[in-house]
Parts: structure tokens; C-alpha cells; sequence
């Protein structure tokens, strides 16, 4: 794992706690399901 893909994982984690602190963690977790579906829609569509 590269450092870079590394810092990205541990701030993902920390924006989820984050998150849950602020009492936003379904808003962030609605929009990770958003984005990861439309990165899978447009993959399918131009690949």
C-alpha cells in the first residue's frame, strides 16, 4: 500500500468519526452510496 493511498484511508476514517460527531453520518454515508454507484454507471457506460 502506497503512502498516499495509505493517508487517504486513514483520513476517510476520520472524516467518518467526524461525521458521527456532528450528527451528519447519514447525509455522508448517502452520498458515498451515491458516488459509488454513479462511478459504476459510468464505468458500464463508456467502457
Amino acid at each position: 500500500m502506497s503512502l498516499k493511498s495509505s493517508i487517504y484511508k486513514i483520513l476517510r476514517i476520520w472524516n467518518d468519526v467526524d461525521a458521527v460527531r456532528k450528527g451528519r453520518i447519514g447525509k455522508r454515508l448517502g452520498r458515498r452510496i451515491t458516488g459509488k454507484a454513479t462511478g459504476k454507471a459510468m464505468r458500464k457506460l463508456f467502457k
